[in-house]
This record gives C-alpha cells, structure tokens and sequence, in this order.
C-alpha cells in the first residue's frame, strides 16, 4: 500500500492572527530594498486594519543619510538629500497613513536593538545580519511576552540580478496537529544555513558615488521586485495563517524566482 507523503507547512504563530495589540516590527536598513518594503508594510498595515486586524508599528533602523547616488532606485527625492534615511521615510509614511511608527536614526546594534515580534533586514553587509543573528538569538528566553516576543526573522539580499528573501523562525512555533499537512515548528536562519554563501558575498557592500555607479551594482528593479514578493510572503503569514515555503531565490535578468520550500 503506498504511504501518503503529507506536505510539509508552517502555521503562523496564533499571536500574529489574533493579536491584542499592532504586531511589533522592526525593519533594519531602509536603503534600496528596505525603503520598498517599508511602503509595502504601509499598505499591509491598512488591509490589515480593513479586515479587523490591530495591523502594525513599524521601527526603522538606519544610520545612513540621502545621497544624490540614492535618487532613482530608492524612494529619496533632491530636497532630502544630506538628511536621515529613516527619519525621512517614516515622517512621510506617517503622514500619509496616519501611523505613530518610529525611526531610529542610529546603526543598528545592542544599544538601538528592540525587541519586536518580527525583524525584517535590508542590509547591504554580512557583518550587520550575523549582528542581527546574535542578537535575536540572545532573546531566546521563553518567555511569553507576546507583543516583544521576537518570534519572525526575515532577511532581504541582493546583488546586481539576483537576490533572495528568507523566513526564519527564532524561537520554535508551536504547531497544531493536522492530518492534511506535516507540520514544521522550525525554520532555520539564513547565517545558519547560508554561512559560506554569505561569507562568499562579504566585500561587496562599498557605498556608491553617483547614481551610474549605483546602477552597475544593483539593477534598477532587482530591489523593488525583492520587496514585493517578500512582502507577498509575510502577507501569506497573515492573511492565510500558513506558508508551504519559506522564501526565494531570484534572478531577474532571466526572469526565473525559484522558492525555497519548507521541509
């Protein structure tokens, strides 16, 4: 007789579908990817809000100011050249929605870590994601504290055509038992799993000097499309409570998106 092989699933931790206060989430590095991402977070704050969700505060992470370079491929415009990243993109993105989220115009590290439910990295450096990694993993303490349990990490990582998005869990969900699905509690972080690629990639996060140098580095909609369909994925989370994969790899010079499925 032959077995039946269920499909391996997550199921979102019951906290994010049911909360009793906006999901806490906190967004490092609000560059080319991470100034897309943050719109879409705006907009998923708001379908969530619409469907009888508590939706969203967001914290933005960024040290870096506005160079002439950023014009173009991120979402940064001539008067706000010379001014903070973060601060810029979160005064707009309240202004438009009417959110009270926060920027945090600071390097991310212990001192300008806060503890969130969900962490979404949109660095340009390997040293800042295995940061990330270790502080994450530090509050790992079991405890059940809901709206600052970090509970999601998702990472965001390009390089001129190709890029990739990967959810990890940093503390183990909690599973409902289902006869239709195998479910996975665990879901390994990208510095774990991906270490040698990463350590491969290290050097080439040098800052450009015009928006021609910026171009030959990162292609002008690797980013945008990166957020999008990471965006797409953390939806799911919310909107669907399960995700039979647990990220991407794109190339967007053959239009190919490969997931990245769970196990």
């Amino acid at each position: 007789m032959t077995k039946t092989v269920r499909q391996a699933a997550h199921f979102t931790h019951p906290y994010l579908l049911n909360p009793t206060n906006p999901v806490t989430l906190n967004l490092i590095g609000c560059g080319g990817t991470g100034s897309q991402v943050l719109t879409c977070l705006a907009r998923m704050h708001v379908s969530l809000l619409a469907l009888g969700h508590t939706g969203l505060q967001v914290n933005v992470v960024d040290d870096d100011t506005v160079t002439e370079a950023n014009k173009g491929r991120q979402l940064f415009a001539d008067a706000e050249i010379g001014m903070n990243k973060a601060v810029v993109l979160v005064n707009r993105i309240n202004r438009f929605f009417g959110t009270n989220w926060k920027a945090v115009p600071s390097r991310y590290g212990r001192d300008t870590h806060r503890d969130a439910s969900i962490t979404l990295s949109c660095v340009d450096n390997v040293e800042t994601r295995y940061k990330v990694a270790e502080l994450l993993k530090s509050r790992t303490t079991g405890e059940n504290r809901q709206v600052y349990q970090p509970i999601y990490w998702m990472d965001f990582g390009n390089r001129q055509y190709t890029g990739q998005v990967i959810l990890s869990t940093i503390c183990k969900v909690e599973q409902p038992s289902s006869k239709k699905y195998s479910p996975v509690s665990e879901l390994p972080m990208v510095t774990d799993e991906f270490k040698q690629l990463l350590d491969e990639a290290a050097g080439d996060d040098m800052p450009s000097c015009s928006m021609a140098e910026a171009l030959a580095k990162q292609d002008l909609f690797i980013n945008s499309t990166l957020a999008q369909m990471g965006a797409s994925l953390l939806w799911q989370l919310f909107r669907e409570g399960m995700v039979f994969n647990r990220g991407f790899f794109l190339n967007l010079k053959d239009f190919r998106s490969q997931p990245l499925k769970i196990t």
